[in-house]
């Protein structure tokens, strides 16, 4: 355990309401975020939240209360929550106190820092801006991630978020000399079970580090999960001068631990229920996140959108801290074009001619542009037909066709499901073909022969070979 017993504040506890827990001291009050211990073999764990008066705080309790009761001892650690830092902790598994969850023994060579760490000062801060590839085309392409940025991966439940960030972590691992650092806030166990596996089977595990706060976790836990995971994300980039890649799945859920823990503290609700204090919690967090002149975290974080509505202000504070906004479109999923990335609603702040370079800027734009056409012609094709539509427009929807198709990908992590080989395309191959397909060069390929595959002249494999003449290919019926 962290905190060992290092002082002989005690007191009793004087009420429990669920997970509040109010507790009387007749010497010194304990400290807010202090850490407080109590019951058989100091098992409840309590992180002191307010200072009621001169005796009485009131704690949330990290851990189930059962067992507890007005009159019971509590002993004050004297410090606050602390989580594990150091080499010993690669390839390990934690719960939200720094202990290993993975049935293994407790690490060693680790030292224990406070898990409430000011963000880096500005001065430390790097102003560069570098694109940070992650070999999945339709979004190094339009939605470019930064080194050391926020990216969110926003959709409703059951869109993809989590297997795009398994296929991240496994690019990345293999690709970047980094860390990778994985926080389940609120998620189900079962998915923090696969990962574990799929790392171990990738070999990618000496690399990673994972920390978890589980569905079924009193919300103060949930709560603080995130913050031991940027304490140790923290260690990495500034002690041993490391590029760190952390996975957030999944940032609602902090805001929803925030909103219970706030709730049970009989704190007023304010929009919808959610806390008053959520743009202070979220950013206490996100500020963290950050790429100094040592190293850079790089943040790419799922964000659950409440009945896929982008108005929620859970989404609307999220929105706010990133740098890249990557949209999954169930419409996208129903069609089976993954990843599902919506390219219309998804955003980057990196896709600028100063960052990305003009060519890669003006192929998005025109992408871009014939797929909003493409949007805009649907209704028409769904009225009139296909055959209705001026030359000009029907070339548009071919081309809007084949971008849709080639900007599917199949993926390492969901190889065992569909059959088909994982592929890794850089900027550069994803960038030609789509403009190849731009320039119509495919005009005359199927567009099935587009779909789920690579680099694009993977295109030409799939078709069979046809006689040479005008008529090679049949065009392909949309």
């Amino acid at each position: 355990m962290s905190s060992q017993l290092r002082s002989s504040n005690f007191g009793t506890v004087v009420s429990v309401r669920g997970s509040v827990v109010d507790i009387r001291f007749e010497g010194y009050l304990p400290p807010i975020f202090s850490v407080l211990r109590a019951g058989a073999d100091q098992r409840i764990v309590i992180e002191v939240l307010a200072q009621l008066d001169a005796h009485r705080v009131r704690g949330i309790a990290l851990t189930p209360t059962q067992g507890l009761a007005r009159g019971t001892a509590v002993a004050d650690t004297g410090g606050p929550l602390q989580a594990p830092v150091g080499k010993g902790i690669l390839g390990r598994m934690f719960d939200v106190f720094g202990n290993a969850i993975d049935r293994q023994a407790a690490p060693t060579e680790v030292q224990w820092r406070s898990v409430h760490r000011a963000p880096p000062p500005l001065a430390r801060r790097s102003t560069q801006s570098e694109i940070f590839e992650t070999g999945i085309k339709v979004i190094d392409v339009l939605v470019p991630l930064e080194r050391g940025g926020k990216a969110g991966l926003f959709g409703g439940a059951g869109v993809g978020k989590t297997v795009l960030l398994t296929e991240m972590i496994h690019n990345m691992i293999g690709h970047h000399e980094g860390i990778s650092l994985f926080c389940g806030i609120g998620e189900r166990s079962r998915e923090g079970e696969e990962l574990y596996r799929e790392m171990k089977a990738a070999g990618v595990l000496p690399n990673m580090v994972m920390v978890f706060g589980q569905m079924n976790e009193p919300p103060g836990a949930r709560f603080r999960v995130g913050h031991v995971a940027l304490t140790m994300a923290e260690y990495f980039r500034d002690d041993e001068h490391r590029d760190v890649l952390l996975l957030i799945d999944n940032i609602f859920r902090f805001i929803q631990a925030g909103m219970e823990v706030s709730g049970l503290l009989g704190q007023m609700p304010s929009r919808l229920g959610y806390q008053p204090t959520m743009g202070t919690e979220l950013s206490t967090l996100e500020e963290r996140i950050a790429n100094t002149d040592t190293g850079a975290i790089t943040s790419i974080q799922a964000v659950y959108v409440p009945a896929d509505d982008f108005t929620d202000p859970a989404a609307v504070h999220t929105f706010s801290h990133l740098s890249a906004s990557i949209v999954l479109s169930r419409k996208r999923a129903s069609e089976g074009l993954y990843p599902a990335i919506d390219p219309l609603q998804s955003s980057s702040k990196m896709a600028t001619p100063g960052i990305v370079g003009e060519r890669h800027y003006r192929l998005a734009q025109e992408i871009r542009r014939t797929l909003a056409q493409y949007a805009e012609l649907k209704d028409i094709i769904a009225m009139l037909g296909l055959e209705q539509l001026s030359p000009e427009d029907r070339n548009v929807v071919a081309r809007a066709r084949r971008l849709e198709r080639f900007l599917t990908q199949p993926f390492f992590t969901t190889e065992q499901f569909t059959g088909l080989k994982g592929k890794l395309v850089s900027r550069q191959d994803a960038l030609d073909g789509c403009e190849r397909i731009l320039r119509d060069e495919f005009k005359d390929v199927p567009e099935s022969a587009l779909y789920m595959i690579g680099t694009i002249d993977e295109a030409k494999g799939k078709t069979k070979p046809q006689p040479e003449g005008e008529h090679a290919t049949a065009p392909d019926e949309s």
